[in-house]
């Protein structure tokens, strides 16, 4: 189980690769990778900044990996989530999932990137143009969480 905080980019290929380290056990990965939007609630954006208490984000990214682990049968997991200023088009979050069997795989790629979106410690703030905004979390998102609960 991985969980990585940082500015730089990461190679989608790459990652699910080592991911799958030639573990013959492997049946199943899901994957999913957000990416910044050009448009957020009819407003155009041009740039949007991440920011998060290091230590901290770790901790609950790492602990939401680990309630994906006791929920299903998975083999291991990884989150990387981009911090800094990032342009529309950016990758902003990967979450990766391994399993022996898809359904696990799906189910626990998709919890961990609804807790992601609603649990984890990090702040967002567009530039529109109207101004810098900070963004929340929608209710859309908040109402995905609570079907895990």
């Amino acid at each position: 189980m991985t969980v990585r905080v940082q500015y730089e980019d990461f190679d989608l290929g790459a990652e699910i690769l080592k991911l799958r380290h030639g573990n013959s056990k492997i049946g199943a990965i899901a994957s999913f990778v957000g990416l910044v939007r050009d448009l957020n609630d009819n407003a155009r954006v041009a740039e949007m900044t991440l920011e998060h208490y290091p230590g901290m984000t770790e901790k609950a990214l790492a602990e939401i990996l680990e309630q994906a682990k006791q929920r299903w049968c998975i083999i291991d997991a990884l989150v990387i989530h981009r911090v800094g200023p990032l342009k529309p088009a950016d990758q902003i979050v990967l979450v990766a999932v391994s399993s022996a069997h898809r359904g696990a795989a799906f189910a626990a790629c998709e919890f961990i990137m609804d807790y992601l979106k609603t649990r984890a410690p990090f702040w967002k703030k567009e530039q529109t143009e109207a101004g810098a905004r900070w963004v929340d979390a929608h209710e859309s998102d908040e109402a995905a969480a609570q079907r895990w609960v």
